[in-house]
This record gives C-alpha cells, sequence and structure tokens, in this order.
C-alpha cells in the first residue's frame, strides 16, 4: 500500500528557508514530484527527480527551490529559499506521474510578509 507523509512546513517570515519531507513506503525506485495548491487555486507543479537523481524545477520556481531524495530513507526533500508570501499553499509529494489515490495530506507553508 502505498503512503506518503509530508512534514516541514510551518509559519516563517518572507525572505527565510524551510525544508520540507515526503516519507515514502510501497513506492520504490519511481520518480518523485512535489506539488502545491494554494487557497482558492488548482495543485500546480513544483520540482520533481528521477530515480538516477536527475533533478527539474518549475520554470517559475527556478534558482529558490531544490528538490533532492535520500534513498536510504525512500524520502524526498523540497528545500525553499527566499520564502515569498506567494508560496503560502498546502504542499504534497507523490510519484511523476502521480498517482491518484496516493496523495497524502500535504504540509501547509505559511509565509508572511
Amino acid at each position: 500500500q502505498v503512503q506518503l507523509v509530508e512534514s516541514g512546513g510551518g509559519l516563517v517570515q518572507a525572505g527565510g528557508s524551510m525544508r520540507l519531507s515526503c516519507s515514502a513506503s510501497g513506492i520504490n525506485n519511481r520518480a518523485m514530484a512535489w506539488w502545491r495548491q494554494a487557497p482558492g487555486k488548482q495543485r500546480e507543479f513544483v520540482a520533481r527527480i528521477s530515480i538516477t537523481g536527475v533533478t527539474s524545477i518549475a520554470n517559475s520556481l527556478r534558482g529558490r527551490f531544490t528538490i533532492a531524495r535520500d534513498y536510504a530513507e525512500n524520502t524526498v526533500h523540497l528545500q525553499i529559499d527566499n520564502l515569498k508570501p506567494e508560496d503560502t499553499a498546502v504542499y504534497y509529494c507523490n510519484t511523476f506521474p502521480p498517482q491518484t489515490d496516493a496523495w497524502g495530506q500535504g504540509t501547509q507553508v505559511t509565509v508572511s510578509s
């Protein structure tokens, strides 16, 4: 059974940094990705990482977002630097492409100005 548990969110001031983590179980050797959903908006793609570690960041987020994976822990991390109020959203991880039945609860990131 696939289980994805996101953590690391919270409240941070603009300009700060945050590291999100996604613990995956029931998933092996799959590309993984992060998405986010801001209030009143559709879920959007943030970043992905292949099973070999090749990464891709959404064009509008390059330079501030970094994705990495820990193969031993089967965990995927999202580092966000220079946070902006518009980064406020619930952040989710999933496989890439995403599995419909694998979405977790996400982790809330709130950036104050």
